[in-house]
C-alpha cells in the first residue's frame, strides 16, 4: 500500500523536538510538502493562507489546544475536509471519544513507533 506522499501536511505541536520527530517520519515515509507550527492558533493562521490536506496536531498545547483547532477546522467551511490526526500522550477514553464527536480521523497514542504512524495515514488517505 502506498501513500500518497503529494499531500502537504501540517505538524502542530509545542514541542520542536516533537515536530522534528514527525517530520522526519514524514519525510522517510516520501512526504516533501511540510509545514509546521508551534500551537492551534498559529496553525489556523497558517491553515488559511496554504492548501492544507492532511493536520497531525498534538492534543496538549498553551494557547489553543488540538480539540479547540479540531473544532475550529471543522466549523469552518472552508477547512471542514482536511483530514486530522491528532497525537497525544492521553489515551483517555472521554478524549478519544470527544475527538470523535468533532471529527478527528485517526487518533495516535504518544510514545509511537514510525510504523503506528504509517499504519495511521494508511487508514487515513486509503492508501
Amino acid at each position: 500500500m502506498s501513500l500518497n506522499t503529494d499531500l502537504k501536511v501540517l505538524v502542530v505541536d509545542d514541542f520542536a523536538t516533537m515536530r522534528k520527530i514527525i517530520k522526519n517520519i514524514l519525510t522517510q515515509l516520501g512526504f516533501k510538502n511540510i509545514l509546521e507550527a508551534d500551537d492551534g492558533s498559529s496553525a489556523l493562521e497558517l491553515l488559511k493562507k496554504e492548501k492544507i490536506d492532511l493536520i497531525i496536531s498534538d492534543w496538549n498545547m498553551p494557547k489553543m489546544s488540538g480539540l479547540d483547532l479540531l473544532k475550529a477546522v471543522r466549523n469552518d467551511p472552508n477547512l471542514k475536509d482536511i483530514l486530522f490526526v491528532m497525537v497525544t500522550a492521553e489515551a483517555q477514553k472521554d478524549n478519544v471519544i470527544e475527538a470523535i464527536k468533532h471529527g478527528v480521523n485517526q487518533y495516535i497514542v504518544k510514545p509511537f513507533t514510525p510504523e503506528t504512524l504509517k499504519e495511521k495515514l494508511e487508514k487515513v488517505l486509503g492508501g
